[in-house]
């Protein structure tokens, strides 16, 4: 499985239209691993690649997990979903339409309908409703149109195992950042001949490949992980099934969570944060919800979301941060290294889900040599 990993990461980085993907800073992936790999780093805020280097590659793919480690990510991060036969895999949306060539898939036009996910109707082709052996007849795209566009049409959806083996066969340790992704939805439209649930499946899968140990633990250190989700219910039970850390992701205070039917203003409270400290390492807010901005696309005052969290030993990893300009605050001056500058110095955020783990990481080796 893993040398058809590494060929499937060779093909998909580029090679197939002649453009190898150069190490920009630190090692790359792929090869053979002993215990002499470079050990992951924890002196500065982790630089989580989400989705991959997807600013650069189509999103969730080998390619791009290849990309983000050749480009210094200390963690590389998926959404985990089901399919119809049981697999799990990387994958973002509920359904296909964005990000694959479904559509152009005339053998599939029937699959198209409407079901209710987190509380909306929602109408597409769902990934529950795929086989494994249909889903890697589909090749991604990219999310954006104002993203490269060049790779549309070359890389396959992977599998959960597929991802873990990626960061397994790095040079040095990567550590990896799955999502049990809509856990209510996936338990609803999959069933497994075992009855086990979709949370058992996601920790079975990290157990079968050695992942486990309490955050900074030798075992943890070995094999890095965080497990991230929404679903507060979820991480509840995953919580009985292992030690790894798991992190609680916080969305805009007006969404509602899909399994327990909260807003994420309450949510946010000192009191629920005391009763998820019980389960969770930490948060994952979106970093309008730290700090809110203004209707003309300014920073307002930061909430005391950090704050609370620290006080009660809880890490804060926001997401997304994203160089292009329609995604900077105009305190930023269009320039995405402020932008890392204010979360990692003013806020004090202890890691940071970036569409260009390359720009962080030159960021942080630039200050650090000015610390130097």
């Amino acid at each position: 499985m893993v040398a058809a990993v590494l060929a499937a990461v060779a093909v998909a980085s580029g090679s197939a239209r002649g453009v190898a993907a150069r190490p920009l800073v630190g090692e790359g992936g792929g090869g053979a691993w002993g215990d002499d790999r470079a050990p992951l780093q924890a002196s500065r805020a982790f630089n989580i690649a989400h989705r991959g280097s997807n600013g650069e590659l189509p999103e969730e793919t080998a390619a791009a997990y290849a990309r983000a480690i050749d480009e210094g990510a200390d963690f590389i991060e998926a959404d985990i979903e089901a399919t119809k036969d049981g697999h799990l895999v990387c994958f973002h949306d509920t359904t296909l339409d964005a990000t694959t060539d479904v559509a152009d898939h005339p053998e599939f036009a029937g699959r198209r309908r409407t079901l209710e996910v987190q509380w909306a109707n929602v109408t597409g082709y769902f990934v529950t409703d795929f086989t494994l052996a249909e889903l890697k007849t589909l090749r991604a795209k990219q999310r954006w149109n104002f993203r490269d566009k060049s790779h549309d049409g070359i890389s396959p959806i992977i599998t959960f195992e597929e991802f873990i083996n990626i960061a397994l066969n790095a040079k040095r340790v990567v550590g990896i950042y799955p999502e049990m992704k809509n856990p209510a939805f996936m338990n609803k439209h999959v069933q497994w001949a075992d009855g086990k649930k979709y949370e058992d499946k996601f920790i079975a899968t990290l157990k079968k490949y050695g992942y486990g140990g309490r955050y900074m633990s030798p075992e943890w250190r070995a094999k890095p992980v965080f497990v991230q989700s929404f679903a507060p219910t979820a991480l509840v039970r995953a919580s009985g099934l292992t030690d790894s850390p798991l992190v609680f992701l916080i969305d805009d205070v007006t969404v509602r969570t899909e399994d327990t039917n909260q807003s994420y203003d309450e949510i946010t409270s000192g009191e629920y944060l005391d009763y998820m400290k019980k389960y969770v390492v930490g948060i994952g807010p979106w970093k309008d919800t730290v700090v809110p901005p203004t209707k003309d696309n300014r920073l307002a005052t930061p909430t005391d979301l950090v704050a609370m969290a620290h006080a009660r030993g809880l890490q804060v990893h926001p997401y997304t941060y994203r160089n292009e300009n329609k995604f900077l605050h105009f305190n930023f001056r269009q320039d995405p290294y402020a932008e890392y500058d204010y979360w990692i110095n003013d806020v004090g955020v202890d890691g940071l889900f970036t569409d260009f783990p390359a720009s962080l990481r030159r960021f942080q080796e630039w200050t650090a040599k000015k610390k130097d």
